[in-house]
């Protein structure tokens, strides 16, 4: 099975499809792609698909509904969890603006703070 994401025009993800094997000729990424496309667009499903990988083997991760598709890094990224975090580029992973202790205590983003909090139970 392959997977596609349809993106809108500002690369953001609206659905996730499946596309049978038999429907991309048994091919494997990025050829199974082009194939792919055009099966969705056979078949009346309009729109820009990107191929996804259920098991993160290529874009960095499956892809979900408000991720984004950044063309540049060629990853799927998810939406950010806090305005003070950024983008890590090499990774494709958002980050805090410092790193969680590594203790054993549970910790706990605090936004209002900008920074990691224990967490009470």
């Amino acid at each position: 099975m392959a997977h596609f994401a349809k993106i809108d025009s500002n690369n953001v993800v609206e659905q996730i499809t499946v596309v049978a094997n038999d429907n991309i000729q048994d091919t494997d990424f990025p050829a199974s792609e082009a194939i792919g496309k055009e099966y969705l667009a056979s078949i009346g499903l309009e729109g820009e698909w990107v191929q996804t990988s259920y098991n993160g083997n290529f874009r960095t991760r499956y892809a979900g509904i408000d991720y984004t598709y950044n063309a540049e890094l060629d990853a799927f990224i998810p939406p950010n969890p806090y305005p003070s975090w950024s983008l890590d580029t090499s990774t494709a992973t958002w980050v805090p603006p410092q790193t969680m202790p590594t203790d054993s205590v549970f910790y706990v983003w605090d936004e209002s703070t900008v920074r990691w909090i224990k967490f009470e139970v």
